[in-house]
This record gives structure tokens, sequence and C-alpha cells, in this order.
């Protein structure tokens, strides 16, 4: 595991990033509110020894329920800052993040984002992203005319019976609207809750998942499995 510089204009950032010997496949991974990717560390480590080097930016700390544009397009630009300097990118690369990170790539790979005042967020897409595992996305910013029609990558969606920040009709949203989606998995996991994808917990969180430990492996399995095939 090392860290890397992420520079973008007079704007500078880094990145953890992992890199596997004879790679696979690259994992860009967005992180969400908080903005520290070491707490899906485990993951992220598993999906880097199947194979995948993984990078994943770093991002200030959302404090506000509702994150402004700019705190978004700062995000979007570390995200693109990101891809560009992992070594090989003709391999098959595959976005990862949680809530709003999950938000952001699904607009990176060709959703159309709208703010809550009803503005158009200026995304510019990227179609190497071939496949995305969503955990918990916000899909709100979704909800405005013709927002998913460029959405062609495969998805597998992940959402907590549970969840009381994005709750799992944010994600069925999701399936409704890409009916015609080459290929998209919806899991909805009956204890879970928004943070109960994270390997790390936010201070002060309990999760509802009981044997977290069980739970997080199994979860890791899966994703790779779709990662990889």
């Amino acid at each position: 595991m090392e860290k890397v510089s992420l520079n973008i204009g007079n704007l500078n950032g880094e990145a953890l990033f992992l890199k596997a010997q004879s790679p696979s496949r690259t994992v860009l991974f967005a992180a969400g509110g908080g903005g520290n990717p070491e707490r899906h560390l485990p993951l992220l480590n598993f999906l880097n020894e199947s194979g995948c080097t993984v990078i994943a930016p770093y991002f200030e700390r959302i404090v506000s329920p509702r994150p402004s544009a700019n705190e978004l397009q700062l995000r979007t630009d570390l995200l693109r800052a990101a891809l560009n300097i992992v070594g090989d990118l003709n391999l098959p690369i595959i976005g990862i993040g949680h809530s709003i990170g999950a938000t952001l790539l699904l607009g990176l790979a060709g959703g159309q984002m709208w703010m809550y005042g009803g503005q158009r967020f200026p995304t510019t897409h990227d179609e190497r992203l071939k496949k995305l595992v969503l955990f918990t996305p916000a899909t709100d910013f979704f909800k405005g005319p013709d927002a998913l029609e460029k959405v062609h990558a495969s998805i597998q969606a992940w959402a907590g019976a549970l969840d009381t920040l994005t709750p799992p009709a944010q994600v069925e949203f999701l399936k409704n609207e890409l009916p015609n989606l080459g290929h998209f998995e919806l899991r909805l996991v009956a204890e879970a809750g928004h943070f109960s994808f994270m390997n790390t917990l936010p201070p002060n969180i309990t999760d509802s998942i009981k044997d977290r430990e069980k739970f997080l492996s199994n979860l890791a399995t899966e994703v790779c499995n779709f990662v990889m095939k």
C-alpha cells in the first residue's frame, strides 16, 4: 500500500494506491461522505490480492447532508485524476463506491446528475468504466429528464433494508430506470444499514449486522466475483 499525489490545477490531492504485480483489472474506488478509503481497506486488499490494481482518492469530509456542487466537483476531479495516473488504462476499469461516492461513479459512467435546486451538475463521462459496484448510492440526483439514458455499464447495486439515509427505494429506482441494461444485480441485505458496507465504522456508529466479520467476508467475495467475471 502506498499513497500517490493527485494534481489538479492549483489543487493537490492524494490517493491510496494498491498495485497488483500482474493486474487483470483496475478498480477506481470512491469513498462516501467521510472521504477516507482506508475504512474499506480489507475489501480493497482482497481485490488487490485477486489481481486488481486499486486506486482510491482521499476526500475532505462532507459535513452537510446536502453536498454542494463545489464539493461534488472536487471529488469528481480527484476521481478523474486518479484514473489518469494508473499505469495500464487498457485493462478493464471497474468503479466501486459507497454512498455519495457511488453516486459520483454513476455520473462518470454516463448518468446526468441534478442538484437539489434543479441545476444540472456538469459531469464529464468516462466510457472506460465498464462495471460499477454501488453500495447504498444516493440516486435522487438522477431524477431529472433522461438522467440515466447514457449509462451502459454493468451494475451490482447493494442496499440495506435498515438504511435510513439512502433507503432501498433509491437502489430500486435504478433497477426500474435501467430495465434494458445488459446486466443489473440488486442485493438487498435484510440486517444492513447505511454504514454496514464499511469495514471500519464511523465513530459512534453501531452496526445492525450481528456477525460483521462473516458478512464482510461474503461481501468481498461477491464483489470480487462480479469484478473478475
